[in-house]
């Protein structure tokens, strides 16, 4: 059940990105995503994906890690891309800069 925290804030941020469309919030949308898919591949692979296992509080509080860990990559990714010219465009404007 650790994919539910990730899942959850996925959603939040696509209504979130819904709204204001910013191309930094999409970014953080396929990175939650992205968390959740293998928090889903991990529990397929055990053969527990509907299954709570026998301590709940552990599975949450391994969601709230993947999902902590989600964010604070995708704050050094910001924090980068103040650095980087490059960085910045492409998650400023990822279409325009990929067709270049």
């Amino acid at each position: 059940m650790c994919y539910t925290i990730p899942l959850a804030a996925a959603i939040i941020t696509t209504i979130l990105w819904r709204r204001k469309k910013e191309s930094r919030l999409w970014w953080l949308n396929l990175m939650l995503y992205g968390g959740t898919l293998f928090g889903i591949v991990d529990h397929i692979w055990h053969g527990e994906l509907f299954l709570i296992s026998e301590s709940i509080v552990k599975d949450l509080s391994l969601g709230g890690i993947i999902t902590a860990s989600v964010f604070a990559c995708w704050g050094i990714i910001l924090g980068l891309s103040k650095i980087s010219t490059t960085l910045s465009q492409y998650l400023t404007a990822p279409e325009e800069y990929r067709s270049q």
